[in-house]
């Protein structure tokens, strides 16, 4: 399912125009990189959570050349499915 497909969806579902759902997810995405650019973590029971973490720089090949290289440090986004949502994957 693609973002159009998802507003679509939304949308029926809730008896909604489709640009009232776009707007929707649009802000809910704004909220989600605000929370994750604060390192915040964003907890929807049943649904998903959100949260940062860490990665440390190591050391890495590069697939074509076999050379090593250094991959630095870096901040990563995890997003956990809620238990609502690993249920309805395990029907």
């Amino acid at each position: 399912m693609n973002r159009k497909e998802l507003v679509a969806a939304v949308a029926d579902g809730a008896d909604l125009e489709q640009k009232t759902v776009d707007a929707v997810l649009r802000s809910l995405q704004s909220t989600l990189e605000g929370a994750a650019t604060k390192g915040e973590k964003v907890s929807v029971p049943g649904f998903f959570a959100l949260s940062v973490g860490e990665r440390a720089a190591r050391e890495g090949r590069n697939p074509s050349t076999g050379e090593t290289i250094q991959i630095p440090a870096a901040k990563t986004v995890k997003l956990t499915a809620g238990s609502a949502l690993k249920d309805a994957a395990n029907k």
